[in-house]
């Protein structure tokens, strides 16, 4: 069973940055899609933030110009670089791979902004 770990959330005031990580426990070249989605209370889960096996990158319109979605196929990681963060960024971050018909969820880390 394929298992991700997110870490790197945390609380931080508008305007700052933080950069979230991905660590995947196979090597992450076998995913066709990695992603990032966020969940804020009482709201569906939204796509931030994906990239695929060959580099391609696309954002929500939301974050456009402000996050940035990597991956190190070394570390097995894929990172989402968040900069000048604002309120309604304020949501549980998770990380989400697929392979084939199989899809995968990490547990989830949070980001608070504060105004």
């Amino acid at each position: 069973q394929v298992q991700l770990v997110e870490s790197g959330g945390g609380l931080v005031q508008a305007g700052g940055s933080l950069r979230l990580s991905c660590v995947a426990s196979e090597n992450i070249i076998s995913f066709n899609f990695m992603g990032w989605y966020r969940q804020a209370p009482g709201k569906q889960r939204d796509l931030v933030a994906t990239i695929i096996s060959g580099g391609n990158t696309n954002y929500a319109d939301s974050v456009k110009g402000r996050f940035t979605i990597s991956r190190d196929n070394a570390k097995r990681t894929v990172y989402l670089q968040m900069n000048d963060l604002k309120p309604e960024d304020t949501a549980a971050y998770y990380c989400y791979a697929q392979r084939s018909f199989n899809s995968y969820w990490g547990q989830g880390t949070q980001v608070t902004v504060s105004s």
